[in-house]
């Protein structure tokens, strides 16, 4: 494996008496998609939450490209190169695709909020915004209004917001929920085209999509990672198959 561009050491995130995260060791290689995976309440969203800085940890060390970032806020790790999707939607309804887009560049490079539709004219911001939307196959929606769109097409359209900043780092929290199939193979198909381009942080119920997308593979389980590895190793390894496998309607 490469060098680590993230990496924790012993992280550590309590909510109550409820250990969300266990002393967790978690390594992410330059250029790999590492998928993360496990039943309800492992602790994904909330490993997720603190690499990007909006939880913090009670202990432990996040380190992103030989950095100490365990106490930087979210805005400083997107400055560093982190960028992020949610489970839930998050676009600007009322704006254009483009304009989604071009307000994500915009944001990056820290212009006021106060000059949104502005943002529709600026080359600075447009440019990118057209290069990463045809990148993901949304070129030809550039002009609609983003509550138009369909649901995998919306998902489609925060990749493009979280890919505008060109990120080091990645991190896409269940990029595939509440799609039908086709739209999750669609998906798949728009994460494959990017691996090897970017490092992607992968959180995802649907198996199918993370044993056909993932280098490497954690599997939490109530906060602790039980195991790590390579696709074939996770689909063979009877402690997971146990925990998380054989139970597919678990989903998160």
């Amino acid at each position: 494996m490469t060098k680590p561009l993230l990496r924790t050491h012993r992280l550590t995130k309590r909510f109550g008496g409820v250990t969300a995260t266990d002393a967790l060791d978690f390594e992410v290689a330059q250029g790999e998609v590492h998928a993360v995976i496990g039943p309800n309440g492992a602790g994904k969203t909330t490993l997720v939450g603190q690499l990007i800085g909006e939880l913090f940890p009670d202990d432990g060390q996040i380190v992103f490209a030989d950095r100490d970032i365990t106490k930087l806020p979210s805005f400083r790790r997107a400055l560093l190169g982190m960028s992020r999707s949610y489970q839930v939607t998050s676009i600007f309804a009322e704006f254009t695709v483009l304009e989604n887009v071009a307000i994500a560049a915009q944001a990056h490079l820290g212009h006021s909020f106060g000059f949104w539709r502005p943002a529709n004219g600026e080359d600075a911001l447009i440019r990118p915004a057209r290069r990463v939307l045809d990148e993901v196959g949304l070129s030809d929606k550039c002009s609609r209004i983003a509550a138009e769109l369909a649901h995998g097409e919306r998902r489609q359209l925060e990749i493009c917001m979280a890919l505008v900043s060109t990120p080091k780092l990645l991190l896409l929290d269940e990029p595939m929920a509440g799609m039908g199939r086709g739209e999750s193979e669609s998906i798949v198909r728009l994460l494959a085209a990017l691996k090897g381009r970017y490092t992607i942080v992968l959180v995802e119920h649907d198996m199918d999509a993370v044993f056909a997308l993932a280098d490497r593979i954690t599997v939490l389980v109530y906060g602790r990672q039980i195991a790590c590895g390579k696709p074939h190793e996770i689909r063979s390894n009877v402690e997971v198959r146990k925990a998380y496998l054989g139970d597919r309607n678990a989903a998160r």
